[in-house]
């Protein structure tokens, strides 16, 4: 019996080793996180209380953001190139919408000192369900605060919002969600667009033995968008690009910038003609 109950224990775990976040063999996908996700969202506000929202300015209503997903790094030669992307002077920014590492300090460490100084290249970083595992949440806040926050763009004519939430455990959460409505209520009448960033995928391709989203929250967030006027919403964690559109929104899922991924890629969000477009670009194709 008891070497039964063995075999039964190892083909689950085989089977979720196979079926997690799209076949990568990564044993901190499967390792429980003590950070809850209402625990992380009222350290981020505690952050945030401190820390005032970043609003850049740019010259010309038109303008471009980066924004990758997955990168789970290791290696950096993916994420280098994309640095080396955002440098050039029709990019205003680059957004990274977790899974950036593995949850392990070490390449925490990585990303730490790969990173570009902000006054030169600004970046904006959310936590996936990787980046929590190992405690990797306490080395996340250590390094770059809170994973719950907005900025804004400045244009000569108008005023565009990002929102980036923390759903690295598969749900906003209660907190989180009243945070989003204040912000929606205050902030979206006084901008031009809105768009929101999230790890998770709110129309996921497969069920995984990883983070899904809960089908009860998305019934409150995808009206709560549309009522709202969200433009666009921007998400990893599947590893495979994914257009959806509901109501007025559209939404993206990107491919993985994990290194050696032949499908490799980031998309280019560009605000043109006061309305946000995309373009997804392999990161294979760049010089």
């Amino acid at each position: 019996m008891e070497n039964r109950l063995k075999t039964i224990f190892g083909t689950f775990v085989l089977t979720l080793l196979l079926t997690g976040c799209n076949n990568v063999l990564d044993f901190s996908g499967f390792i429980y996180s003590p950070d809850r996700i209402d625990e992380r969202f009222l350290q981020s506000a505690a952050w945030n209380q401190t820390h005032p929202f970043k609003m850049l300015t740019v010259n010309s209503d038109t303008y471009q953001i980066l924004v990758v997903g997955d990168s789970h790094i290791g290696g950096l030669v993916n994420f280098d190139k994309l640095v080396s992307e955002a440098r050039k002077p029709e990019n205003s920014a680059f957004v990274m919408v977790g899974d950036i590492v593995t949850g392990q300090k070490t390449d925490y460490d990585k990303l730490k000192n790969a990173l570009p100084d902000f006054s030169e290249v600004p970046y904006f970083l959310m936590v996936g369900n990787h980046d929590v595992y190992f405690n990797g949440w306490k080395t996340f806040y250590d390094y770059f605060g809170s994973s719950t926050y907005y900025f804004s763009v400045q244009t000569p004519t108008s005023k565009d919002i990002y929102i980036c939430l923390d759903s690295g455990s598969g749900t906003l959460g209660e907190k989180q969600l009243a945070w989003l409505k204040n912000v929606f209520e205050n902030e979206r009448q006084s901008c031009r667009n809105c768009i929101i960033f999230s790890h998770v995928n709110f129309f996921r391709d497969h069920h995984t033995g990883s983070t899904n989203p809960l089908e009860t929250e998305l019934d409150v967030l995808l009206p709560l968008f549309a009522k709202n006027r969200v433009n666009m919403v921007i998400m990893g964690h599947d590893h495979t690009r994914a257009i959806d559109k509901f109501g007025l929104t559209t939404y993206l899922t990107m491919d993985a910038l994990l290194d050696g991924l032949p499908t490799a890629s980031f998309v280019k969000l560009k605000i043109s003609d006061g309305k946000p477009g995309y373009e997804f670009q392999n990161i294979n194709s760049l010089n």
